[in-house]
C-alpha cells in the first residue's frame, strides 16, 4: 500500500490536499445541521394542519412541541461557536461588492472575470450575516413564545408578534440554508470539504485563490 495513502493531507493516489476545515469545525458544523432539520421538521409540524403529519418523526405532537425548543437553543449555542470560529474570515473586504455586483458571472461560471476571493466570497458572507440575523429573531421570538416558561410574562400583543416575527425568520432561513445546499452541490468539491475537511489545490486555486496562495505562503515558511 502507498504510504501517500495514510497521509490525511494527500488523496489515494498521492495528491497533495489542503485542510479546510478541522475536524471540530466539521462537527460543530453538523450538529448545526442535525439541529436545523429537526427544527425544521418540528416547526413545520406545528406551523399549519397541513404539515401536522411531520410530528411523527419526533414522536407525536406533545414530543414536538416539548423538543423544538430545546433543540432551537442547542441549535443557537452551536451556530454562535461557529459565528466565534469564523467571525473574522466574514469581514466585508475591498472586491465583495463588485462580486455582488457581477452575480451574472458567477452563476455562469465565468470565475476568471470576478475579483480574486479570499477564503469566502461575498455571497457566503451575505449568508454569514443573514443567519446571524435569523438566529437571533428566532432566539428571542422563541423565548417570547415558549409557553411553558416565558409566554405568560408577555401581554399577549407582544406574544402575537413574535410568533409572527418567529415565523419570518424560520421562513427566511429555510430558503437560505436551501441556497446554502445548492451551492454546495452547485460547486463540486464544496460537500467534501465539509465531510472530509480536505480541498484539492485545484479547487483552491479556482475558487478562492487569495485564500489558496495565503495557505501556500504559510506552508512555504521555514519552521524553527
Amino acid at each position: 500500500m502507498s504510504t501517500h495513502s495514510n497521509n490525511p493531507l494527500r488523496d489515494k493516489d498521492g495528491n497533495p490536499l489542503i485542510e479546510r476545515y478541522t475536524p471540530n469545525e466539521r462537527s460543530n458544523h453538523w450538529i448545526t445541521a442535525i439541529c436545523f432539520i429537526v427544527l425544521t421538521v418540528s416547526g413545520l409540524a406545528m406551523f399549519h394542519p397541513a404539515t401536522a403529519w411531520m410530528a411523527v418523526f419526533l414522536g407525536g405532537g406533545q414530543w414536538t412541541r416539548i423538543l423544538h425548543p430545546f433543540f432551537g437553543i442547542l441549535m443557537f449555542v452551536s451556530f454562535a461557536l461557529l459565528v466565534v470560529r469564523f467571525w473574522h474570515h466574514n469581514r466585508f473586504e475591498q472586491g465583495d461588492k463588485q462580486w455582488l455586483k457581477q452575480f451574472d458571472d458567477v452563476v455562469n461560471n465565468r470565475e476568471d472575470r470576478l475579483p480574486r476571493v479570499g477564503r469566502y466570497n461575498a455571497g457566503q458572507k451575505v449568508l454569514f450575516y443573514v443567519l446571524i440575523l435569523c438566529m437571533v429573531g428566532l432566539l428571542l421570538s422563541g423565548i417570547v413564545i415558549w409557553r411553558a416558561y416565558f409566554a405568560f410574562y408577555f401581554p399577549i400583543e407582544v406574544v402575537r408578534f413574535a410568533a409572527l416575527l418567529h415565523a419570518f425568520c424560520a421562513f427566511v432561513i429555510i430558503c437560505s440554508i436551501v441556497v446554502h445546499i445548492y451551492a454546495g452541490i452547485w460547486v463540486k468539491g464544496s460537500i467534501g470539504a465539509m465531510v472530509r475537511g480536505t480541498v484539492t489545490y485545484g479547487w483552491a486555486r479556482k475558487h478562492h485563490p487569495r485564500w489558496f496562495e495565503e495557505v501556500a505562503r504559510n506552508a512555504n515558511k521555514p519552521r524553527d
